[in-house]
């Protein structure tokens, strides 16, 4: 959800979602909840975060994966603690949604130059 948003957000494809342990879909309640903001993740095929693939990022958005997570020395590392949406009931799926919505969005904010006077 957090790389979607990202990249919906900058008109971008520079947010990649991995994971340490990638299913082989994303999770249908998931697909669904981000459909009814229209963002379609049926398509979308979870990889795994392998070291290659941190090296070559700016920044790495960890969401609890605490020591799975691999290290790269000099790149900037958020972990979001969350919840994980699997199985669990759609009006919870949507504030996970939501929060992870509100964190891409202050990510985002924070990164962006400001004016110097």
């Amino acid at each position: 959800m957090a790389a979607a948003f990202y990249n919906s957000l900058t008109n971008s494809h520079d947010g990649v979602p991995a994971g340490t342990k990638p299913g082989e879909r994303v999770h249908p309640e998931v697909v669904t909840v981000m459909n009814e903001i229209g963002i379609d993740l049926s398509t979308v095929k979870p990889q795994l975060l392998t070291d290659d693939l941190a090296n070559s990022a700016e920044m790495l958005v960890t969401m609890g994966c605490g020591e799975a997570c691999p290290y790269v020395p000099g790149l900037k590392r958020e972990d979001w603690p969350l919840t994980d949406p699997k199985g669990k009931p759609l009006d919870e799926v949507r504030e996970i949604r939501d929060d992870i919505a509100r964190k891409v969005e202050a990510l985002i904010a924070s990164q962006k130059p400001t004016d110097c006077k």
